[in-house]
C-alpha cells in the first residue's frame, strides 16, 4: 500500500510553482542467472542465506522500494511508500519474469504504481521499457537490434499494459544505427550520461535559422533540459552508416528521437558516495543543481543503478521515501518523469552525440569487444580475452542465423518476423500456465506458419529453431564481458546459452558447430592457469553442466524411492507423466521400474523412458534409464529384476539391471544439485530424528544436574547445553505445529517452553519457529480485515492473538520479521478505520488521549467505540505503526 505525501501548512514553499521538475531515474536489472536447459535459477550458495542472487538483492532492494517505511524518531512507521509511484524506472523483462513468479505482490505494487504515477502525470507512466536482454546495441546488427527493441516493448505491453514512450538502452550503449531503430519503433525518449553529448544548440527558428553549436564533449551539457536528436540531419553529413549501408527510416522523413542527459556528478555520488545518507544532504544537493538563470522551467535529473537504493547502500530506499513525500514538496519542486515532462515543455534545443559511446567506458564499447581496460582496474588481470570472446560469438551468431533461415523457410512464413513474435509466447510461457501458453501458441503458429506446421514433429522443430535464437540472443547480454575475467560466473553464463544454441542447432538442422566454436575460444585467454583459455572454461565449466533428457527423467525416478510422486509431475520446465510404476522392497534394498512421458514445456520436445531404480541405504542409488520401445520389452524386463531382487543379492540386482538397461546410468551424484541436497536432508532427517530421540533422553535423564550447574551459575558442560537446546527447539516447534493447522495460540505449552528456556539459559534457533508466528499474526489480520461488520466481540479476539504472539515472541526471544503484518494491519487501519475517524483526524495526540478512552464523553469515530479505538491504537503501536500513519495521513 502507497500511503501518499502529506505536507503541514508551515510547508509555505510546497505551495509555489517553483518551475524546478525532479526526476529520480532507477536502472533495476539483473543479468539472467536461469540455468538454459531448466528455464530456473539453480542455488548459488554465495547468495546465501538466500536461494540465490536474485532472491537476496530482491529482499534488500526491490521490495523495500516498494513498501519503504518512514520511520518516527522511536523507530514507529509514519508513512510507507511506494517509490516506484515517484521514481522513474526501468525494470528489464529477465527481472520481472523472476519476480512476478517469486513475489507477485511486489510485482503488482511495480504494475500499480506505475498507473497511479500516469493518473498523476496526465497519463505518462513512471515505466520505461529496456532493450529485452541487456545487449551492448552498437555491437548489434541490425535484425538483432529491431528484435532486442521489438521484445522489450512487447513484454511492457503485456505487463504494464501501455505503449513504452522511452527506453533505457544497456549501460546507456548507443549509437547512430541504435537510435534509427528506436525511432523505427516508436520510442520517443531515451536517458544518456553527459559525457556521451558532443555538441547542442537551441533549435533553428525563424528568427535564428542557423544558431551556432556550442562543444560539449567533455561532459560540459546542460542537464536541466531535454534535447532533441535529429537523424536524417546526422545521417546525411556523418560517415557513420549502418552496417548495411543505408538509411533504415522512410525518406523524407525528419526522424528524431528526444534526449535526456542525468546530472552526472550528482548522479556519480549516488552511486560511489555517501550523499544517499540523509533526505536533507539529498535534497540541497538537488538544489545546487538549479540553474539560476531566470529560466521559467527546469528538469533535474539523475539516475543510477537501482539496486543503490537498499542494496549497494542498504535502507537508502527509505531516503528516497522521505525526500518523495516531504523534502521535495516542503521546497516546492515537482516530482515528474521523463515523458511527462517531454508533455509538458517540448525541446527547444538539440544535441548530436559521439558516435559510438556508453556510460561505464571511457573508450566508446571497447568493454565489451576488446581494446581497453574498463573493469579491470587494480586487478592485475589482463581483460585480452574480450575480442576473441566477441569475435567468437559473432561467428556464431552469423552461422546459426543462416540454419535458422535455411530451416526456417519450411516452418514460417517469414522466419525473421516469427522470431520477433516469438515474444508473444514467452511472454506468457511463465505466467499463465500451460493452457494458455497452448493458447497462445496455437495462435502463433496460425499466424506465422498457416499451413507449414501440421504435425508435433513440426512443431517441436520449429520451437527448437525459435529457441536457438532466443539463446543466440542471450549469449550477447552485456555482463559476459563487464568484469575482468573470462571465467567468472557471468561470461560462464553467456557460454551455457551459446551451447544451448549449439545444441538446438545440431537437434533441428544436424548442423554440428560446437567443435570450431571451441577452437575458435581458445584464443581468448583466461587469467587463470586451471582454465588457460576459453576453451578450457569451456570444456571444464560449460559442458559438465549440460542437462539431457535421461537426466531429468534420472531425477524423477531417484525421487520417487522415497516419496510418494503424484502420477504428473513438474520438474522445472519439464512435465512428467507416469504411464507405470512399481516398487518393491527386500531388507534394505528397494527397487523401483516405471515408465513414464517427459515433456519439455518450451519445445514440447517428448519422450517416453523406461527406467529402474536400486536403492541400497543412505546416498547409495543405483539408477539405469533408457527410451521405451515398447510394451512387452518393458514388461519383460520388470519381471526379469523383481525376480532378481528376490534372492536379496545386491550384486546380482545391479547386474541384471545393466545387462537388461542398454541406456545411461545415474546415481545422486547426477542429479540437479538443488534435488540432490533435497534427497540428502531427507536422508539426514532420518538420521536425525534418530538422534532427536538420544538427545531427549540425555536431556531428561540429566534434567537435575542441568538445573544445578545453572543455580549455582557454573558453566553448563557444552554436551549438556547442545542436548537442552536441541530438546527445546524440538517442543517449540511442535507446539507451534498446531498454528499451522488453524488453531488458536498454545500459551500454555508455549509459556512452559519459555519458562524452561531462560532457566537452562538455551536459545531458539530454528528459523522456521519465527516464521510460523509471523503467519499466524498475518492470518490473525487477513481474517479481520474480511470481517463484513466491526463485530466488537471478534475484533479484540483478533487482536487481542495479535497482541499474544508477539508477546509470546518475545518471551522466547524470538525475532520476527513484521514487515508483512505491519503492512496488512496499516492496510486494513487505512482502509476499513480511517474513513470512519473524522472527529479523532483533528486530534494531534491520539495515542496520548485514547490512553485513557473512558474520559472521553463523545466517541472519536463512527461506528466504532473508543474502547474498540483504543485497542486498536495499541495493537497498532505493538506492531510499530504510529497513529499518523493512518490517521493523519
Amino acid at each position: 500500500m502507497t500511503v501518499a505525501a502529506s505536507v503541514s501548512s508551515s510547508d509555505v514553499q510546497s505551495q509555489t510553482d517553483s518551475g524546478i521538475y525532479i526526476t529520480i531515474h532507477g536502472h533495476f536489472y539483473q543479468p539472467p542467472r536461469e540455468n538454459p536447459y531448466l528455464n530456473a535459477i539453480e542455488r548459488q550458495e554465495s547468495a546465501a542465506p538466500f536461494h540465490d542472487w536474485n532472491a537476496r538483492i530482491h529482499h534488500e532492494c526491490y521490495r523495500p522500494n516498494a513498501f519503504s517505511r518512514i520511520e518516527r524518531h522511536d523507530g514507529k512507521i509514519v508513512k510507507i511508500v511506494n517509490n516506484y509511484e515517484y521514481m522513474s524506472f526501468n525494470m528489464g523483462p529477465t527481472l520481472l519474469s523472476w519476480m512476478e513468479f517469486h513475489d507477485r505482490d511486489t510485482y503488482q505494487a511495480i504494475i500499480d504504481a506505475d498507473k497511479r504515477s500516469a493518473e498523476r502525470l496526465n497519463g505518462h507512466g513512471n515505466a520505461i521499457a529496456q532493450v529485452y536482454n541487456h545487449i551492448i546495441m552498437p555491437l548489434a546488427n541490425w535484425r538483432d537490434k529491431l528484435t532486442q527493441i521489438r521484445w522489450g516493448k512487447e513484454d511492457f505491453k503485456s505487463r504494464f499494459g501501455r505503449e513504452p514512450e522511452g527506453m533505457w538502452l544497456a549501460e546507456t550503449a548507443v549509437d547512430y544505427e541504435t537510435l534509427e531503430a528506436l525511432a523505427l519503433e516508436g520510442i520517443k525518449f531515451i536517458v544518456l550520461a553527459p559525457s556521451q553529448a558532443q555538441r547542442c544548440r537551441p533549435m533553428p527558428t525563424d528568427e535564428n535559422p542557423n544558431p551556432a553549436w556550442q562543444e560539449v564533449g567533455g561532459a560540459q551539457i546542460d542537464p536541466n533540459r531535454a534535447y532533441r536528436c535529429h537523424l536524417r540531419r546526422h545521417n546525411a553529413s556523418s560517415s557513420n552508416v549502418s552496417e548495411l549501408g543505408q538509411f533504415h527510416l522512410p525518406a523524407n522523413t525528419d526522424a528524431y528521437i528526444d534526449v535526456f542527459f542525468y546530472d552526472g556528478p550528482i548522479s556519480r555520488d549516488m552511486g560511489f558516495g555517501d550523499l544517499l545518507g540523509s533526505s536533507h544532504n539529498f535534497s540541497k544537493r538537488l538544489s545546487q543543481a538549479v540553474r539560476s538563470d531566470h529560466r521559467t522551467h527546469q528538469i533535474v535529473s539523475v539516475a543510477t543503478d537501482g539496486e543503490t537504493f537498499g542494496h549497494h547502500k542498504h535502507f537508502t530506499e527509505k531516503t528516497l521515501s522521505y525526500a518523495f513525500v516531504e523534502e521535495f514538496p516542503r521546497r516546492g519542486w515537482h516530482v515528474t518523469n521523463y515523458a511527462h515532462y517531454l508533455s509538458l515543455f517540448p525541446p527547444t534545443w538539440e544535441t548530436e552525440l559521439k558516435s559510438v559511446t556508453a556510460w561505464s567506458c571511457a573508450h566508446g564499447v571497447d568493454r565489451w569487444q576488446g581494446g581497453c581496460t574498463c573493469g579491470g582496474e587494480g586487478s592485475g588481470y589482463q581483460q585480452l580475452w574480450r575480442r576473441p570472446l566477441r569475435d567468437s560469438l559473432n561467428w556464431l551468431r552469423d552461422r546459426l542465423a543462416a540454419v535458422y533461415v535455411d530451416i526456417g523457410r519450411k516452418y514460417f512464413n517469414d522466419p525473421w518476423e516469427a522470431r520477433d513474435r516469438y515474444i508473444d509466447v514467452l511472454k506468457y510461457s511463465l505466467r499463465d500456465g500451460l493452457t494458455e501458453s497452448s493458447l497462445v501458441l496455437e495462435k502463433f503458429f496460425e499466424q506465422q506458419s498457416g499451413n507449414k506446421v501440421s504435425t508435433s514433429a513440426q512443431r517441436v522443430d520449429a520451437l527448437r529453431l525459435l529457441e536457438m535464437q532466443r539463446h543466440a540472443l542471450l549469449m550477447f547480454t552485456s555482463c559476459g564481458w563487464f568484469f575482468e575475467e573470462l571465467s567468472r560466473p557471468e561470461t560462464v553464463q553467456i557460454l551455457r546459452y551459446a551451447a544451448r544454441a549449439l545444441e538446438l542447432a545440431a537437434d533441428v538442422a544436424g548442423v554440428l558447430l560446437e567443435e570450431e566454436f571451441i577452437q575458435r575460444m581458445s584464443g581468448a585467454p583466461s587469467n587463470l592457469a586451471e582454465f588457460k583459455d576459453g576453451k578450457g572454461v569451456y570444456r571444464k565449466q560449460v559442458v559438465t553442466n549440460r542437462i539431457t533428457l535421461a537426466q531429468v527423467a534420472a531425477q524423477y525416478a531417484l525421487s520417487s524411492t522415497l516419496g510418494n510422486y503424484a502420477r504428473s509431475q513438474q520438474i522445472y520446465c519439464y512435465q512428467i507423466q507416469q504411464q507405470d510404476y512399481q516398487l518393491q522392497r527386500i531388507g534394505s534394498m528397494s527397487l523401483a521400474i516405471g515408465q513414464i512421458q517427459l515433456v519439455s514445456g518450451i519445445t514440447q520436445e517428448s519422450v517416453n523412458y523406461i527406467f529402474a531404480v536400486l536403492h541400497l541405504g543412505g546416498d547409495d542409488f543405483h539408477c539405469c534409464i533408457q527410451p521405451f520401445t515398447g510394451r512387452r520389452e518393458y514388461e519383460e524386463i520388470k519381471a526379469t529384476l523383481f525376480k532378481v531382487l528376490k534372492q536379496a543379492n545386491t550384486a546380482a540386482v545391479i547386474l541384471a539391471m545393466a545387462s537388461n538397461f542398454s541406456g545411461e546410468q545415474f546415481n545422486l551424484h547426477h542429479l540437479f544439485a538443488e534435488e540432490r541436497h533435497r534427497i540428502l536432508q531427507m536422508l539426514a532427517d532420518e538420521t536425525l530424528t534418530r538422534l532427536d530421540q538420544l538427545y531427549e533422553q540425555v536431556y531428561r535423564d540429566n534434567y537435575g544436574i542441568l538445573i544445578s550447574f545453572r543455580r549455582d551459575d557454573l558453566p553448563v558442560p557444552p554436551e549438556l547445553q547442545v542436548a537442552a537446546d536441541i530438546v527445546l527447539n524440538n517442543r517449540l516447534s511442535e507446539e507451534l505445529k498446531a498454528l499451522e493447522t488453524g488453531a488458536s495460540l498454545p500459551n500454555i505449552g508455549l509459556d512452559a517452553v519459555a519458562i524452561e528456556a531462560i532457566n537452562l539459559g538455551c536459545k531458539f534457533t530454528h528459523v522456521e519457529n519465527a516464521k510460523i508466528i509471523e503467519n499466524y499474526i498475518l492470518k490473525q489480520i487477513q481474517e479481520l480485515g474480511q470481517l463484513p461488520d466491526m463485530d466488537e466481540k471478534s475484533l479484540f479476539s483478533y487482536l487481542n492473538q495479535i497482541e499474544q504472539a508477539l508477546i509470546i515472541s518475545d518471551r522466547l526471544n524470538l525475532k520476527l520479521n513484521l514487515n508483512l503484518a505491519q503492512e496488512a494491519f496499516l492496510n486494513y487501519l487505512f482502509k476499513r478505520i480511517a474513513p470512519q475517524c473524522v472527529l479523532a483526524r483533528q486530534i494531534l495526540d491520539l495515542e496520548s488521549v485514547a490512553k485513557q478512552p473512558i474520559h472521553i464523553e463523545v466517541n472519536l469515530c463512527e461506528g466504532i467505540s473508543n474502547l474498540e479505538l483504543h485497542q486498536l491504537i495499541d495493537t497498532a503501536g505493538k506492531l510499530g505503526i504510529a497513529t499518523e500513519a493512518w490517521l493523519h495521513a
